[in-house]
């Protein structure tokens, strides 16, 4: 493992837990689920009210300057609440996009408004099943945007987007304001995640970086975003992991407990291994910020993440038996975000596929 957290981490990633812990419900969770276009203003409240928009904003910038490994900790204790917005990490990818583009007024115009949580931006690199396209099908010419964002994370509430798209001299990273910009909602399995075909057309954009350059600050931004996702996802998997082994203990069948079973108590134990190597895979990415090991290391995390968030969410349900599977039980809260953290900045193979690519390049 790269870093032991100190003691100003370790508060700071109790305090989320703890204020969190008081102010998510589980029966306001669920009535997201069947509204399409609504997040849960609770959450995103304490998000502005605790700090957290501000988190890896510079402090030249009204931010506190605190990086990637605090706001993975705040990542992790809004997954395990299973929080009902998906802004901290969208946010945090716009704020990477405009600290490292090249456009230092537009980073001084949004970077303290979104450090004060004004303004909800989304990430857009996306388009069908491919991240990162080579020939994205929205187009950027003569400062506007043209073409269509399909489910975009976010989208029906965003003020502002990154948008990957294609110019004449190759890819573009480019900040669009959403006013005016049509929106078609997607009535997903995850309704909170808010997403959404995003309708550009003429709409008016900005270039923060274009060919080498633009593929270059893309890759990162979306490693950087894996990053607080896994983080996300590791702090679900544990809450699940905890849920299953309480449930174990108390549930009696045959005149035991079921977790005295080897068929449950093995499988505890096997989600507990699978949970501690995605934490020190993501401790570790975070860690490893900036440096040339960054692009494997979240590579890394995010498969580790995902496989273990995805096994808890169906091995708790399995433990739980037939009650599991109750709406209000509230366990497919879980089981819903895992498969929606799971294909959210590419799927499995995409960052399978990234992995090889960065353990390729080491060896040349």
């Amino acid at each position: 493992m790269s870093i032991l957290h100190d003691e100003g981490q370790l508060a700071i990633a109790s305090q989320s837990r703890r204020v969190l812990d008081a102010r998510m419900a589980k029966d306001r969770l669920l009535g997201l689920l069947e509204q399409v276009g609504r997040h849960d203003q609770v959450f995103w409240d304490t998000a502005i009210e605790q700090g957290w928009t501000a988190l890896a904003v510079p402090e030249a910038h009204e931010g506190l300057g605190l990086g990637l490994i605090v706001l993975g900790l705040v990542a992790q204790a809004a997954g395990a609440a299973t929080s009902g917005a998906p802004f901290l990490t969208t946010g945090y990818g716009v704020t990477r996009a405009l600290i490292d583009g090249a456009a230092p007024d537009l980073a001084a115009q949004w970077l303290p408004r979104m450090a004060r949580g004004e303004v909800i931006a989304v990430v857009a690199l996306a388009e069908g099943n491919c991240v990162l396209p080579a020939r994205p099908a929205v187009a950027f010419a003569d400062g506007r945007l043209t073409g269509v964002k399909p489910a975009v994370t976010g989208a029906l509430a965003a003020d502002l987007a990154l948008v990957w798209a294609s110019g004449v001299a190759g890819p573009v990273l480019a900040l669009a304001e959403l006013a005016g910009v049509a929106r078609h909602p997607v009535n997903s399995f995850d309704n909170s995640r808010l997403y959404g075909d995003l309708h550009f057309a003429g709409t008016p954009a900005h270039v923060l970086a274009q060919g080498d350059a633009a593929r270059a600050l893309a890759d990162d931004i979306l490693a950087r975003m894996a990053v607080v996702t896994a983080h996300e996802q590791v702090g679900g998997a544990e809450a699940l992991l905890y849920i299953a082994r309480d449930y174990a203990l108390t549930r009696k069948a045959f005149g035991q407990p079921i977790g005295a079973f080897q068929s449950v108590k093995h499988r505890i134990a096997e989600l507990y291994g699978l949970v501690e190597i995605a934490r020190a895979n993501a401790i570790h990415a975070a860690a490893c910020e900036g440096t040339a090991e960054f692009a494997l290391a979240a590579a890394d995390a995010r498969l580790s993440a995902t496989e273990a968030y995805d096994t808890a969410a169906r091995d708790c349900v399995q433990i739980h038996g037939g009650i599991g599977v109750t709406w209000e039980g509230g366990l497919h809260l879980h089981m819903r975000r895992a498969r929606s953290l799971a294909i959210e900045q590419g799927n499995l193979l995409f960052w399978e596929d990234r992995l090889v690519d960065a353990l390729i390049g080491d060896r040349a």
